[in-house]
């Protein structure tokens, strides 16, 4: 069913409702805060389906990164989200930690240190 995001004229609260299209074109909608009936529909976030193969050429171009700065945890951290959601795969919880405490400031040396088995072993690697 698919979700419409409103803002109440009433309580000025942003609400999101599921609706059908047969709803949607014929019920009147009310705020679940404050029951107002005064409803403005807001346009949501538009979304793209890219291939795979789409998602991976931009990654493959250092251009679309930004101005990454290596030395620079924060910068490592936004290329590292911006790769993540290129990707559209969930990394885990310790990809979400290592991520948060550098966008935080924290050296990669240092959160890689801490969270164990995030950059694996050396021998392990072929």
């Amino acid at each position: 069913m698919p979700e419409y995001e409103f803002r109440c004229l009433d309580c000025k609260r942003v609400v999101s409702l599921h609706l059908t299209i047969v709803e949607y074109e014929s019920a009147a909608p009310t705020c679940p805060h404050c029951g107002g009936a005064h409803l403005r529909r807001k346009i949501g976030r538009v979304r793209m389906a890219r291939s795979e193969e789409s998602r991976l050429e931009t990654l493959s171009d250092p251009s679309s990164w930004g101005d990454v700065d290596e030395n620079d945890p924060q910068s490592m951290a936004r290329m590292m989200r911006h790769m993540s959601q290129e990707t559209g795969e969930e990394m885990g919880p310790e990809f979400d930690e290592a991520v948060d405490r550098m966008e935080a400031g924290e050296s990669p040396d240092e959160v890689e240190s801490s969270i164990p088995g995030l950059g694996g072993d050396e021998e392990d690697d072929f």
